[in-house]
């Protein structure tokens, strides 16, 4: 069985997602069931149990020192069971807690908050060392909204061993140029920024924005509020950590437009902590247009998904995508996977040509070549002030 072998920073809610997912996978195919809940069940010859998790970092006491199957369920976890019939050989290994622990989470009841293990920082070497031994080919940066320096000393990492990047979270390093560069010079390929649900709030709203568009309304107003009861909700109730956060989603929806509303007529962004709700998001978005004569038209839609779960339904294609580029000898940001699955990737395209964009390179073992892809009116990043 080919193996893809893959590192984690972040035990959370989404690397427990994740990895009960491969394991779910892989005994469904094994026993010749109806795949369900995957755009791709097979990648490029890959399906999801080809994935093995060889490395996992976190700083929570309840996960380090603990072997991965009981980790993903350890507190403050709080994601839906998808399937427990499994171990690993894994041991969660201490990382370096930087800014990716915000303090106000200690100020919160065990079964919600951090824990800050007592066990020393790891160094870059401590971590390079971690990755080369392990044979990761790719990490995962499932760290907390607002990590930037943590982000960034991963990356730093990644480089410095070899391996692929690919950035879960709203701190931009595959959409930033200079680290883009570096990437690329280094001969990694990496995917980026802020991953995209499954079916989520972004994809939902950017999908109805570009719609409404093409089909001649004149947009307004809009806004998108959620709320949850997870770690992530919780660590963005400290709004200092939220700039990046707000700004990905954001362009995620203004790049569906050809001229982005001002900025007092768009909200976008978390509302609330509701812990009773645990990993179950919801989403409340409205959109304000005009339509034909002028007269008004108004959408208002609700959406209720577990947050955790829709995450993993993108990165497990991201992680095989990664694989192939990383098979065919391509470096940099890989523009198709990140345009697919991504927030803010290196360059904004409506969610139908990213799609197109994904199954043609999946199909094409050749290049990925910067630009090949010019559709006829290809939306543009917006940048926030």
């Amino acid at each position: 069985m080919t193996q893809i072998r893959v590192a984690i920073v972040g035990v959370g809610n989404c690397t427990s997602s994740l990895v009960q997912g491969i394991h779910y996978y892989r005994e469904v195919f094994a026993n010749g069931e109806d795949v369900v809940g995957l755009a791709h069940p097979t990648l490029g010859g890959l399906a999801p149990g080809d994935i093995e998790i060889v490395a996992a970092i976190d700083v929570d006491a309840r996960k380090v020192g603990t072997p991965l199957h009981e980790a993903i369920f350890a507190r403050p976890n709080n994601t839906k069971l998808i399937y427990d019939d499994f171990t690993s050989d894994v041991t969660v290994t201490m990382g370096n807690p930087l800014d990716g622990v915000s303090p106000h989470m200690g100020e919160f009841p065990d079964h919600q908050a951090f824990r800050l293990a007592k066990d020393s920082p790891a160094s870059k070497n401590d971590i390079c060392r971690l990755l080369r031994d392990s044979g990761a080919e790719i990490l995962m940066n499932y760290l907390p909204v607002g990590s930037q320096h943590a982000t960034e000393f991963y990356a730093e990492c990644c480089l410095e061993a070899g391996v692929s990047l690919i950035n879960c979270i709203p701190v931009f390093i595959v959409s930033n140029p200079n680290w883009a560069k570096r990437f690329t010079a280094a001969g990694i390929p990496c995917v980026g920024d802020d991953i995209k649900a499954q079916v989520g709030a972004t994809i939902t709203h950017r999908v109805l924005t570009r719609m409404m568009h093409e089909r001649g309304a004149k947009i307004d107003h809009t806004y998108q509020l959620n709320w949850a009861g997870n770690t992530d909700f919780l660590n963005m109730l400290e709004r200092s950590r939220l700039k990046c956060k707000k700004i990905s989603k954001t362009n995620a929806v203004q790049s569906q437009l050809d001229v982005p509303l001002p900025a007092d007529d768009v909200h976008i962004g978390p509302a609330e902590f509701v812990p009773w709700q645990k990993d179950n998001k919801v989403c409340a978005l409205r959109i304000e247009a005009r339509g034909f004569g002028g007269v008004p038209l108004h959408i208002e839609a609700r959406l209720s998904v577990e947050d955790s779960p829709n995450s993993a339904g993108e990165t497990i294609d991201a992680i095989r995508v990664c694989k192939l580029a990383r098979d065919r000898g391509l470096a940099g940001p890989l523009e198709a996977i990140s345009a697919y699955t991504m927030k803010h990737p290196p360059r904004q395209f409506t969610d139908y040509q990213a799609r197109d964009m994904l199954e043609a390179f999946i199909g094409e073992p050749a290049t990925e070549e910067l630009g090949r892809y010019e559709p006829e009116q290809a939306t543009r990043e917006v940048h926030a002030k």
